[in-house]
């Protein structure tokens, strides 16, 4: 499911490359100290979470090192 971004997320996944046309892959810490790795954020807008992951804050969030 699409989750959109909290403003301070987004400012610093525009300061940060594509991994692609649109989208960047990216590593997330949630506020329940679970841990998303790999996970598609969207025009730095949005990212794709499981169902079970969505109503967890996203407390940081930084690009994937391949």
């Amino acid at each position: 499911m699409r989750v959109k971004l909290d403003p301070r997320l987004t400012k610093r996944l525009l300061q940060m490359p594509e991994s692609g046309m649109g989208y960047q892959r990216v590593d997330l810490r949630l506020s329940d100290g679970r841990e998303l790795k790999n996970v598609l954020a969207f025009n730095a807008e949005e990212v794709e979470l499981p169902s079970d992951c969505v109503r967890a804050k996203i407390k940081d969030i930084h690009l994937h090192a391949v």
